[in-house]
């Protein structure tokens, strides 16, 4: 069932929002060469809990797989989404991270991703996070009253294939309130004119992760990877549903989109 959120939950989400858009300025500083994934997932994890909120992520469990370990989820490279904070995975010149948190403070969720360049990156590594990026763009301003989630997916999966990428498998953007996940799943490829009516007072996590060389996926435990091993992007705003453009809660100083 899908959730309308009422004033007071919608400010509760806005406060668990912007610490997230708050850590990604001091994330930024500290995605270098050398540095280990785990470093990041300590940083985050202190952070959060700094601000009076908890790590959304940790210790989240879903069937057959030990509860998740990291206050962040750090995807490196050809991981697509969910890769676990480890001292063993180390940064070099060139690399790229998705790093996926999610904050719950005063009982509400906040949901972000951004994929974070290590050093000089190429030309062509650029031009897959500037397409997913802008991709999520698109779909945060189809979110509007009126249209349907079918809508959201459609335009995701359009843009991202006309620019010659790949949506990967069976990922998708979720409702977010209370509960880390709820109703309705968002596929970042789909038809128009589908799925649940768009509402104000929305509040859901809009995610495309957009693969260079195929759809597929491979399952790691936690871990999703390219099956072809090409490179993963991965971004993602929580936001609200308006009577008119859709707000980002997941910004410093959350700005509308």
């Amino acid at each position: 069932m899908i959730k309308i959120k009422k004033q007071h939950e919608i400010e509760k989400m806005r406060a668990a929002g912007l610490i997230i858009g708050l850590l990604w300025k001091e994330m930024e500083k500290l995605v270098v060469p050398g540095v280990s994934t785990w470093e990041l997932d300590k940083f985050a994890d202190e952070f959060i809990r700094s601000h009076d909120a908890y790590p959304a992520f940790k210790g989240y469990t879903v069937p057959n797989l030990a509860p998740f370990p990291g206050a962040i989820c750090a995807s490196v490279n050809s991981v697509i989404v969910h890769g676990i904070p480890s001292k063993n995975v180390i940064l070099k010149e060139g690399d790229i991270i998705g790093v996926d948190v999610g904050t719950r403070k005063a009982g509400y969720h906040g949901d972000a991703a951004y994929t974070f360049t290590v050093g000089e990156i190429s030309q062509e590594t650029q031009r897959l996070l500037d397409v997913t990026q802008e991709a999520l763009e698109i779909a945060i301003n189809t979110a509007i009253v009126g249209n349907r989630i079918g809508d959201i997916s459609y335009a995701i999966g359009k843009f991202v294939k006309q620019n010659g990428y790949f949506c990967a498998d069976d990922l998708t953007g979720h409702g977010i309130g209370r509960d880390l996940h709820e109703d309705p799943m968002i596929p970042n490829v789909g038809r128009k004119g589908t799925g649940s009516l768009i509402k104000e007072g929305m509040t859901i996590a809009i995610e495309p992760m957009v693969n260079v060389g195929t759809n597929k996926v491979i399952e790691r435990g936690w871990e999703y990877l390219v099956k072809d091993g090409s490179l993963s992007a991965h971004f993602e705003h929580t936001i609200l549903v308006t009577d008119g453009k859709p707000e980002i809660l997941t910004k410093v100083g959350r700005e509308n989109g």
